[in-house]
């Protein structure tokens, strides 16, 4: 190993940070406040375990950067950082260990757990180890130039009109017989024709991303065979996984960018799962792979009393500190390549209420927030949190700024709740449906605001919610202990059934499930799969099965096929008619624009809502309020509508309000039967158990 190469070597640029080449050579810099000396790694390819030549940095304030002449794109690279051992300091510098460079636009190779990769000697914490990590460690990879941003037309989906459908890169389409075989589970397949037509047929707007970020298993999965396949445990915040690509050494960039292009070709929009609260270095007893050696100090929570300990608002050992301005430099710039160079059109992020803390307490007007809003490439993105984090004070929802939505987890739980028949749930089934204005209303936020859901990846999937009276996560190899204690509907027996009265009964409580979601006022997600039926055994934490438990079943039968058809009806009811779309909310229960009523047809009295046996509503939509363009400014056509919502064990009688003169209701959702959309004759309605049906106003002929 050589330590340099006279007459290549230039001092290069302090900024930007990370590698980046033009024709001649390329630049190299890293931020670190607290190291003494960093070291250029160079590596002759991405299997040599040691590196071949080391390159001394130069310092410019809390800058280390270089120049490489002679050097491009596919050059082999990570980083040794020298500096204190002091962990009572919170100073972890070990140059044994090399280390990720946290701009890296590509990474090659996968973690290979070992007691190199500790920082520490296990036997003796308080001392630095001196195994070299480098046999062991994924390396960073040079790419060429950025595309340019202007080289590519981006859908504007406006947010009263977004549908998103959250999904897995491998899960999609490891098992989609139409896509090639080497296309499988990567970014290729999700670009496949078949699986874009399939989203188009469905009626999505936008995409949403599990996390692409490449990512580092935990040592307890790798000790056990497993994997992190959801990947929320981001390594590198620039560089695409190259677990979906053909390649890893730059065939990932090119791979996602593609990927995103046939999306915008096709009019979607891609939003990327984000996690820059917490990195796989986990406790002090983690492993030293990247922020941990380059400063420790700087990029971590650490706590007051004892610096040698984290601060842990994410359940994960360790908290990333965006209140500082070189931490929060790193995850705008992530941001903004993303945005920008790579060309997706919005971002959720994962406990989003640590990036709030400021430093400790959430502030929806803290700086975080602030330069998001100011960031020219950002300004214009989809922004979705998920609105807490395990923190103290962590459970924010409706707390975000203006621009931002977030799940709301209070529409899932509401909703399965009165489905399953729990008392007591009318008056707030009403506020979900109407858009939530308690919970976003008081911030002077519109409906758009509330990503409404009933699944998502974390938890039951929708066939296993109407299936499963309990979770069965012994795959996970952690006796059960897993997973959210989320409960099924209890329809029928235990798992999958061959009972006909116990398939229809399900099938019907998965038809509830997807009329609530999608036609409640608010944004809409779906939880990819959930169409096609797909089942994970009663797995509802299925972070690690990186295999059938997790992957779409793409195979139908007549019962599948048939909800598929009821999911697309009702994404269609939500596209044609824009009384589902209001972006304001109503103003209070009885304002103009929404009615509730009885049964019988009369206004909703204070007793009827407190009575707790209640489980009957009509909720009426007035198209003369709905909003008469959207966000963009195009003309939307509405129809006023009617809700009958029978949560009752028996059939029920509505009596319904009048249509406006020269119309006359049409049939066009139920979820106990698949009616045809014929007119109505009569002012009264059977409704079945445990069923809604959707009436609109037609032109009478």
């Amino acid at each position: 190993m050589s330590r340099s190469t006279p007459g290549r070597v230039r001092p290069g640029r302090p900024q930007p940070f990370g590698a980046r080449a033009d024709d001649r050579g390329v630049d190299f810099a890293l931020f670190s406040a607290n190291a003494q000396k960093v070291e250029l790694c160079l590596f002759d390819d991405p299997v040599a375990p040691l590196e071949s030549e080391r390159v001394e940095l130069e310092r410019t304030g809390d800058s280390w950067h270089v120049r490489l002449e002679g050097v491009g794109p596919r050059q082999v690279y990570g980083y040794r950082v020298h500096g204190p051992w002091d962990p009572g300091q919170g100073h972890l510098f070990n140059p044994a260990k090399l280390l990720v460079d946290p701009y890296a636009r590509a990474i090659c190779g996968e973690l290979r757990w070992d007691e190199a990769l500790l920082g520490y000697q296990p036997d003796r914490p308080d001392v630095p180890s001196v195994l070299d990590s480098a046999p062991y460690m994924p390396r960073c990879v040079v790419v060429g130039p950025a595309l340019a941003p202007a080289a590519r037309r981006r859908p504007v989906v406006p947010p009263s009109r977004t549908i998103l459908y959250e999904c897995h890169v491998k899960g999609a389409t490891m098992r989609h017989a139409r896509i090639a075989p080497s296309h499988r589970g990567r970014y290729a397949g999700l670009a496949d024709r078949a699986f874009v037509a399939h989203l188009e047929d469905l009626g999505v707007t936008t995409i949403e991303l599990l996390p692409v970020h490449h990512v580092a298993a935990e040592e307890h999965l790798f000790s056990r065979g497993l994997t992190n396949y959801w990947g929320y445990s981001t390594l590198g915040f620039f560089a695409p996984d190259a677990r979906f690509a053909s390649g890893d050494t730059g065939e990932q960039v090119d791979e996602f960018r593609r990927m995103v292009d046939v999306f915008h070709e096709a009019d979607m929009e891609v939003v990327l799962d984000v996690v820059y609260n917490h990195s796989p270095e986990g406790g002090p007893d983690g492993p030293t792979l990247s922020l941990r050696g380059i400063d420790n100090a700087t990029y971590y929570r650490l706590r007051a009393d004892d610096a040698s300990t984290y601060e842990d608002f994410t359940g994960c050992g360790n908290t990333i500190d965006a209140s500082r301005p070189r931490v929060r430099q790193l995850v705008l710039d992530s941001l903004r390549y993303w945005a920008g160079e790579l060309g997706v059109d919005g971002f959720r992020f994962d406990l989003a209420a640590a990036l709030g803390r400021n430093p400790r307490h959430f502030a929806r007007e803290g700086r975080f927030f602030e330069l998001v809003r100011q960031d020219p490439v950002l300004a214009g993105c989809k922004l979705i949190a998920e609105p807490w984090d395990p923190g103290p004070g962590g459970y924010q929802l409706g707390r975000f700024p203006d621009e931002w939505c977030e799940w709301n987890d209070r529409f899932r739980d509401c909703v399965r709740r009165f489905w399953r028949g729990d008392p007591g749930q009318l008056p707030e089934l009403a506020s979900r449906l109407a858009g939530s204005a308690d919970v976003f209303g008081p911030t002077g936020r519109g409906c758009t605001a509330s990503v409404n859901y009933v699944a998502a990846h974390d938890g039951f999937c929708l066939e296993d919610l109407v299936s499963y009276r309990k979770k069965h996560n012994d795959a996970n190899l952690e006796g059960g202990r897993d997973g959210p204690l989320d409960q099924s509907h209890n329809w029928g027996t235990e798992g999958p059934s061959r009972d006909r009265r116990v398939v229809r009964l399900r099938e019907r409580a998965k038809r509830n499930l997807v009329v609530t979601a999608m036609l409640a006022q608010g944004t809409p997600m779906w939880l990819g799969g959930d169409e096609l039926s797909r089942t994970q055994g009663g797995n509802n934490n299925a972070y690690c099965q990186d295999n059938v438990v997790s992957w779409f079943d793409w195979d139908t039968d007549g019962r599948k096929l048939a909800f598929l058809r009821f999911v697309r009806r009702c994404i269609a009811a939500r596209r044609d008619n824009a009384v589902f779309r209001r972006r304001r909310h109503f103003d209070g229960e009885s304002s103009k624009g929404v009615g509730w009523l009885t049964p019988e047809g009369d206004p909703m009295s204070l007793d009827d809502w407190g009575d707790p046996e209640r489980r009957t509503l009509t909720m009426w939509l007035d198209a003369s309020y709905a909003d008469p363009v959207d966000e963009a400014g195009t003309a939307q056509e509405a129809r006023s509508v009617v809700w009958l919502l029978n949560g009752h064990s028996r059939v029920r009688r509505f009596r319904l309000p009048a249509p406006d003169a020269g119309e006359v209701w049409r049939m066009l959702l139920d979820t106990a039967c698949d009616g045809a959309q014929a007119p109505v004759r009569s002012d009264v309605a059977r409704i079945a158990p445990h069923s809604v049906r959707i009436l609109e106003s037609v032109a009478a002929k």
